[in-house]
């Protein structure tokens, strides 16, 4: 063979054995990781996954090795057991799912993964050492009644809002310490929060901080006391560590008349009805999606007298989006709904209490971060807020319901909408997303308020209408909730929603349970003494026949 055939078949053993040798070299992070979560930590663990622009909160980038989660002081990495038990329980409220049907031997891999990624695990200098968190004292109203003077005094309210809500002034412009646009969580529901709901859970936060955020720790700016004050005010906004969603909204009997001329007074109606709480989910389905929108629950009460029925919807909102409009069936553009184009503030973001955390710079006198605000904070969006309730346009009399998706051609919807820059309601016949025709001169009304980070709306029509369902006592209606929100640029399919829930019209007057008891005890008496007479006749002796007594 010649020189040049020589050459030319070892260039094609080294091209050939190129690939070969590549393919012996393991995967950043191990095949475990890539199999499970490259897709949205990113194959080299930056954060930067396939369905990142999707998510928010934002995927963890592992290459900064700054970590939320942990039982270390501020700015130092996590434990492995920090890893672990974020890995088997998730992240609440976000993407991040949990995954106990792992092996501990699995588990133990992806630990390893997660810390390949950051050099800083591999410095001897940088070994976490965990703290202790103590069990937590027992509480009291004084020890909250404390820390509602803590919380204002180190400038909680400018980003969490009065009473936590997340309604802040600051909020609308707050971005996490990557640029991204977050939102200051919602305080009252400890059941979002990523760190655990517990009162030992958010001390330990308060202790440890959240590094890579402008959550500072307070070890040492705040007392322990202090401390344990701050976290008895946090629970006694809301005292309960799950939401309790609800399957039915029962709709209460009033001989009240139902009059919206005066919200007020028209409230005031519906504090004997049963509140019914309902998960708000992103709507994934179909051209227009939200993957996570701002709210994630809905609070609905109802009443109904001899005419009228009545729905009060509340939900917290960051901020009151009453600038623009908005529409069921306002189009979203295809790059939108692909997730090419950021949407304004509260888009994108992540933090430990289930919304999302606070700005860059953060003193040791703000609680979770606060800053003056953006240029975005004093932006006013496009769109405004709005909600939608949706019933069949006929009630069903099987099991089978319209497609939750504003319905479908062989089963419409009937849809009251409230534009709350308008405070009006509308009604249009849904028999799909792009099939929704406005419906005009309907007897729907409505009045609205915002307040402390709450939307308060309240819907009114008749029980008998010239369209949709006619509302009667002791009957099963389906019910699903549409919200949207204007700052994050949600419109026509862009919305958040629920599925199909139900609500029951309550009966006028509910029979009192005497009667029936007594009945029931008479037929009873009268079972025992028939059977007594029965088995007594049976164990009676039967003289001969012939034979005299």
């Amino acid at each position: 063979m010649s020189a040049r055939g020589v050459l030319v078949l070892l260039t094609v053993l080294a091209a050939g054995a190129a690939p070969a040798a590549a393919q012996t070299e393991p995967p950043p992070g191990g095949a475990l990781y890539q199999k499970l979560c490259s897709q949205c930590h990113g194959e080299k663990g930056d954060g930067n996954g396939i369905a990142a622009p999707r998510l928010m909160p934002r995927p963890r980038d592992f290459t900064t090795g700054k970590f939320k989660i942990r039982h270390t002081p501020s700015g130092a990495l996590p434990t492995d057991d920090d890893l672990r038990k974020i890995i088997r329980e998730g992240m609440p409220y976000t993407s991040m799912p949990p995954w106990p049907q792992l092996s501990d031997q699995q588990v133990d891999e992806l630990v390893a993964a997660v810390k390949s990624f950051s050099p800083d695990f591999a410095n001897p200098e940088r070994k976490p050492v965990p703290i202790t968190i103590p069990k937590a004292p027992a509480y009291s109203e004084e020890s909250a009644k404390k820390g509602k003077e803590v919380y204002a005094r180190i400038g909680c309210p400018a980003c969490h809002g009065e009473i936590g809500r997340g309604d802040g002034p600051s909020a609308p412009g707050l971005k996490d310490d990557a640029g991204y646009f977050i939102r200051a969580a919602d305080l009252t529901k400890r059941w979002t929060y990523r760190g655990g709901p517990t009162r030992e859970d958010i001390y330990r936060t308060f202790t440890t901080g959240v590094n890579g955020t402008p959550m500072p720790s307070f070890a040492e700016s705040l007392t322990d006391e202090e401390r344990w004050q701050l976290v008895d005010y946090i629970v006694s906004l809301d005292g309960r560590e799950d939401p309790g969603y609800a399957e039915l909204v029962q709709v209460q009997w009033t001989t009240d008349d139902i009059a919206l001329e005066a919200p007020d007074k028209a409230r005031e109606l519906f504090a004997s009805a049963a509140a019914a709480y309902f998960p708000v989910v992103g709507q994934i389905t179909e051209p227009g999606r939200a993957f996570h929108p701002s709210a994630n629950g809905v609070t609905v009460k109802a009443i109904y007298n001899a005419r009228d029925i009545a729905f009060l919807v509340t939900w917290h909102d960051m901020r009151a989006d009453v600038s623009g409009h908005n529409a069921p069936d306002l189009p979203v553009p295809p790059e939108e709904d692909k997730g090419e184009v950021a949407a304004d503030p509260a888009d994108e973001g992540g933090g430990f209490f289930g919304e999302e955390e606070v700005t860059e710079e953060a003193s040791a006198d703000d609680f979770f971060g606060e800053e003056e605000g953006t240029a975005d904070a004093g932006t006013e969006s496009e769109f405004s807020d709005a909600l939608a309730l949706q019933f069949p346009a006929t009630l069903p009399t099987g099991a089978r319901k319209p497609y939750f998706l504003f319905g479908d051609a062989q089963n419409p919807v009937d849809l009251w909408f409230v534009d709350l820059a308008k405070k009006v309601a509308t009604r249009y016949k849904g028999a799909g997303s792009d099939s929704l025709t406005l419906e005009e001169g309907e007897d729907v009304t409505a009045v609205a308020s915002y307040d402390k980070g709450e939307w308060s709306v309240i819907l009114k029509r008749s029980l008998r209408a010239t369209g949709g369902v006619t509302f009667a006592e002791s009957q099963y209606v389906p019910v699903a909730f549409s919200l949207w929100d204007g700052a994050q640029r949600e419109r026509g399919n862009k919305r958040g929603l629920t599925r199909w829930m139900y609500l029951y019209t309550m009966p006028r007057e509910t029979p009192s349970p005497l009667w029936p008891m007594l009945r029931a005890a008479f037929i009873v008496l009268v079972v025992e003494i028939l059977l007594i007479v029965w088995v007594r006749r049976r164990q009676t002796p039967v003289s001969p026949v012939g034979q005299e007594g």
